[in-house]
């Protein structure tokens, strides 16, 4: 074959054997019969490939059934915290004069941790005594005057008898001494006020001396020597003191999906930060039911006590809390997704395991879920009923229509024709031949 050029900027072929006539062109080149070889096998090959049947598992992402340990756990948040956590307070208000414990400091019950400046106390202690003494002497008086004036009374009433005076005098008399016997009981009155002043001094000079209300070590301070505390409507915190920090409890945040499954005497795990690697155990001893609200998110709290013998654990540390609610051996589990899937199925085929125009069967109401499986006698994904049990958010327990080592189906794998195109066609295909120009004249 020879490429001749009939007319200026084109080219013709010479069929091989013919002669070659001056002006029409000129034999192709090896690299162009080299080309146009490569361009049918190209064609070729993509013809092939389309055609070809795929092998059905190889769209699909698939697992197998298989034995596990399916372990049902529930995790949490908290924070620990001492059994008993006790802020010290001031019942009055005043300079802070000595502080006898700092942080850490371990107290026992009763014992004297802070005191304030008692001069004013001592001061308000005096008078209400120095008043007490007033309203005795107040007590002492009004008897005296009343019993003066039943003694009137009873000579006005004598000489009433007499008719030496008039009715109006005795009357006079007997009001007089009345009015002496009101004027004791308000003295006695008085001298009791005396007296409940007296003790409210004493007291509130005793709340100067502020001592530990229990056995237990200082976690923190808030107040310095000097420093003034104003116990207005409330008592300011000056200690926190942890009774016994070798028992401690951690106050952990379950959500409401997982309360239920939750019971006093779960044991449960948990790690803390500053001792990576290490678990520590407890045992929930009670869960509330005071529901926590925050940002239309319901929580309720567990109580987890916790044995702290080497006091590794410090209250306020951040508690990464698991507890197995329940735990099977054994047992045949898939994926979850396997669970989720559901094949697509395009407009007038059959569905997996049907036949074509059949429509998927009914759901059952007898709690089932349905997976798909990959079978050696069906070219496609066939259904299969299952009921499920025990799961750990990967992998749940099933029984039904499925044994142990099939293959079910959990995603759909991209599809290789979608991959292809004709991006990846061989160069030079559905192109012109690219042809080199010869020295003559086109």
């Amino acid at each position: 074959m020879k490429v001749a050029s009939e007319a200026p900027g084109e080219l013709s072929v010479v069929p091989p054997g013919e002669p070659e006539v001056e002006g029409r062109g000129r034999r192709m080149p090896w690299w162009g019969w080299a080309l146009l070889a490569l361009v049918v096998v190209a064609g070729v090959w993509a013809v092939r490939a389309r055609s070809r049947p795929e092998d059905p598992a190889a769209a699909f992402q698939t697992a197998r059934v298989e034995p596990r340990r399916i372990t049902s756990k529930v995790t949490a948040t908290g924070t620990l915290s001492a059994l008993v956590t006790v802020q010290v307070g001031s019942q009055v208000s005043g300079r802070i004069l000595e502080l006898n414990v700092d942080f850490n400091s371990p107290v026992k019950k009763g014992q004297v941790i802070a005191r304030i400046d008692p001069q004013l106390f001592q001061a308000a202690v005096e008078r209400a005594r120095a008043n007490l003494v007033a309203a005795r002497a107040n007590v002492t008086k009004a008897r005296v005057e009343a019993e003066n004036a039943r003694k009137q009374a009873e000579r006005s009433r004598a000489l009433r008898d007499k008719q030496f005076i008039a009715q109006a005098d005795l009357d006079t008399a007997e009001a007089t001494a009345e009015s002496a016997r009101a004027q004791v009981s308000a003295a006695e009155g008085q001298l009791a006020q005396a007296q409940a002043a007296v003790s409210e001094a004493d007291v509130n000079l005793r709340y100067t001396t502020i001592v530990s209300p229990t056995d237990g070590i200082v976690i923190s301070r808030s107040v310095d020597v000097g420093q003034t505390v104003a116990a207005s409507l409330q008592a300011p915190t000056l200690f926190t003191i942890a009774e016994d920090l070798r028992k401690m409890q951690v106050n952990t945040s379950v959500a409401e999906a997982d309360v239920g499954r939750l019971q006093d005497g779960m044991r449960a795990t948990f790690t803390v930060d500053a001792w990576p690697g290490e678990r520590f155990h407890g045992t929930i001893r009670q869960i509330r039911n005071a529901a926590t609200t925050v940002q239309n998110v319901v929580t309720y709290d567990a109580i987890i006590d916790v044995a702290n013998p080497d006091l590794k654990l410090k209250p306020g540390m951040t508690a990464n809390v698991t507890i197995v609610t329940a735990q099977k051996d054994d047992v045949l589990a898939v994926p979850n997704a396997a669970l989720r899937f559901k094949p697509a199925v395009p407009e007038g085929a059959p569905p997996p395991g049907g036949a074509p125009g059949a429509r998927p069967a009914p759901p059952v109401e007898d709690g089932s879920r349905t997976l798909y499986v990959l079978r050696q006698e069906h070219p496609g994904p066939v259904p299969a009923r299952v009921h499920t049990g025990l799961t750990d958010g990967s992998y749940t327990e099933v029984t039904g229509e499925v044994s142990e080592g099939d293959t079910v189906v959990t995603g759909q794998a991209a599809s290789a024709a979608a991959a292809g195109g004709a991006g990846n066609a061989p160069p030079g295909a559905g192109g012109r031949m690219p042809m080199r120009r010869g020295p003559g004249p086109f």
